[in-house]
């Protein structure tokens, strides 16, 4: 295990001819090396195929249950799930059933989104998927609570018993860079997960996060490695990010097929530097 920050995965879910026991194989072989978390990504209609800009192909949720009957310790994230493109009833029956069913090993992380042709397919606005996210939230920690009637703006519920009630709260990610993002964190978030920093780029926004919340929030980010640079400046960056204040780095490795080797070359070089 890992003494000080947590290293984590995020799972390759980008190729529809991957069978998706290779993705089972590959958490296996991520709890195996003593990795803390395995992530999968989420997009439900892209407007062209899956590959390396559109991640998702197995939905996040389903194929979590499905790994979590074959690992035993990791966690299981969402990164991110785009959460206004979900009924949040829903979403929150499958969160807390998975909750159940895995031992309370889920983080659930979701976004806003970014591409406007999902939304227009599923029929919402795109222009507030920003408050439709904030009252999902909202609503989801109030079904988790087990709470009564709900009146928000998009979504309502007055009367109906939500179970099960996940026997420890279920941590909510919300992933994003923007200073919007940034302020979501702040004000809704258990954990946060960035994309595309440096850790210096990194430290100034967990500063800013820090700045505006008193509460405790898990700061990290994603960052991949296909091969292209070496594994010494793929560890100094990890380590970066590690002096910066993360909490987790979640790494993609790369391409499924070389994926398990990078893993396994990941943890030895980390745990060497």
């Amino acid at each position: 295990m890992f003494e000080v920050m947590d290293l984590q995965v995020v799972l390759p879910d980008e190729d529809p001819a991957m069978p998706v026991a290779q993705i089972v194989e590959l958490a296996v072989t991520a709890e195996r090396l003593g990795f803390q978390g395995v992530w999968l990504p989420d997009h439900l209609l892209p407007p062209s195929a899956y590959g390396d800009v559109y991640g998702g192909v197995y939905e996040p949720v389903v194929t979590l249950t499905y790994l979590a009957a074959a690992t035993t310790t990791i966690r299981l994230g969402t990164s991110v799930l785009i959460l206004p493109l979900r009924d949040p009833f829903l979403l929150a029956k499958q969160a807390a059933t998975l909750a159940h069913l895995s031992g309370d090993r889920l983080t659930l992380g979701v976004g806003i989104g970014w591409e406007a042709s999902e939304f227009a397919a599923v029929g919402v606005d795109f222009t507030e998927r920003g408050a439709r996210t904030d009252e999902a939230i909202t609503l989801l920690r109030h079904l988790f609570e087990g709470a009564g009637p709900f009146v928000g703006r998009f979504h309502r519920n007055e009367s109906g018993v939500f179970a099960p009630v996940p026997r420890h709260p279920i941590p909510i990610m919300i992933g994003g860079v923007t200073p919007r993002a940034l302020r979501r964190v702040a004000s809704y978030a258990d954990e946060w997960q960035g994309l595309g920093l440096s850790p210096e780029k990194f430290a100034a926004h967990v500063a800013t996060i820090r700045s505006s919340t008193d509460r405790p929030i898990r700061v990290g980010t994603r960052i991949e490695w296909d091969g292209t640079a070496q594994l010494d400046q793929v560890v100094a960056e990890v380590r970066g990010f590690e002096a910066a204040g993360a909490d987790a780095v979640a790494v993609k490795c790369g391409a499924p097929e070389s994926f398990a080797d990078r893993m396994a070359e990941l943890v030895a070089a980390y745990r060497k530097s």
